[in-house]
């Protein structure tokens, strides 16, 4: 048992009159301790769903991110020599992934590097407690498996595509081994948080990331400015990914140096209004993103121009939102989606490949 975890563990989970706040400090000795598993399982345990109760403070979220970046994976920034010039973009999706609603996010990706625009992921496998449908698995479904790849593979991936994916099992199984207790304890805990604001990447870069609850969004906010991160997005998105909604008005915060906006996007302003489509059967939802991308018309269709659009707008491709749409339009009908899919593949299974020898 580690005493000095349980000075810890006692100080969030002393109840609502006598517990206290970690310090940035201290929370982020807990989560080096978790993370290393110093601490015993019951310690861990008992900590996720005592934080979960009290509610984590912004310090004490920044403390548990300066603990990912000493002990997590950082993917280096793109090559000055590549072909992606812009600033990346790291799309942060929840790792319990979707369950009820369709999403378009590797579709957004494929466009956005299509048009210069590099990408970053992060996730894993199905987590508790959704059990949704994850990133790795609808890359898997386009026919791109990005699990065997080291982050030194994954680095040369996006150098050579546009498109990187920290694979949380291969990348950071530290974190993957915190998982199972996400299901014992059957509740998110503020991990959950922290996977939205976590940000696996060294270059210049915005960080865009999903929220559901108006809280998350708060302290989003202020984690970011005690950890310096001066360019993201956040987006109310479905599920809270960062694919952005039809079936209501898209709720934006941006932020630049300088420079703090909040949008209310109305896609019928645009001519995209429509019902949200339903995630349906899992299995041919790679089928259906692969429709998309051949320039077949549908509602999911409709859901992934418009996230495409407004990732173009904000990734600094397009002047504009309406400039973005006909731009994803352009990108998607003359094949430039489906192209860069086809090389991420190509590169993909390359990169998976073991080295071939001789012997002499």
């Amino acid at each position: 048992m580690s005493h000095e975890f349980r000075d810890l563990l006692k100080q969030v989970g002393s109840g609502s009159h006598t517990s206290r706040a970690l310090t940035r400090a201290e929370a982020e000795a807990a989560t080096r301790m978790m993370l290393t598993q110093t601490a015993t399982p019951a310690q861990i345990g008992a900590f996720m769903i005592a934080h979960r109760i009290k509610r984590p403070t912004v310090d004490e979220l920044a403390g548990v991110l300066d603990a990912y970046a000493a002990l997590g994976p950082t993917m280096p920034a793109i090559a000055p020599d590549s072909a992606y010039s812009r600033p990346t973009l790291v799309l942060s999706c929840p790792y319990d992934g979707r369950s009820r609603t369709a999403p378009v996010t590797p579709i957004t990706a494929l466009v956005l590097a299509a048009a210069g625009v590099p990408v970053v992921m992060h996730g894993g496998d199905r987590m508790p407690t959704k059990e949704g449908i994850p990133l790795i698995e609808l890359w898997q479904q386009l026919g791109v498996d990005l699990r065997p790849h080291s982050l030194e593979q994954a680095h040369t991936l996006l150098n050579r595509t546009g498109l990187g994916f920290v694979y949380l099992p291969q990348h950071f199984p530290l974190a993957h081994g915190l998982v199972p207790y996400r299901e014992q304890i059957g509740k998110r805990p503020p991990f959950a948080t922290v996977e939205l604001l976590w940000s696996p990447y060294a270059g210049p870069h915005t960080l865009a990331m999903g929220f559901v609850h108006p809280p998350t969004e708060e302290f989003a906010k202020g984690t970011f400015a005690l950890r310096g991160q001066t360019d993201w997005i956040t987006v109310k998105g479905l599920e809270g990914s960062c694919d952005l909604a039809r079936g209501r008005t898209a709720i934006v915060g941006v932020n630049h140096p300088g420079q703090t906006d909040r949008l209310l996007l109305h896609p019928r302003d645009y001519g995209f209004e429509g019902d949200d489509v339903d995630l349906g059967d899992e299995e041919t939802l790679g089928d259906r993103l692969l429709d998309i991308l051949s320039g077949n018309p549908s509602e999911l269709a409709k859901t992934a121009l418009w996230n495409a659009g407004f990732y173009l707008w904000q990734g600094g491709a397009a002047e504009s939102l309406e400039a973005g749409l006909a731009q994803a339009q352009d990108i998607i009908t003359t094949g430039g989606a489906m192209a860069k899919l086809n090389e991420l593949r190509l590169q993909a299974t390359s990169l998976n490949q073991p080295l071939a020898y001789s012997r002499s």
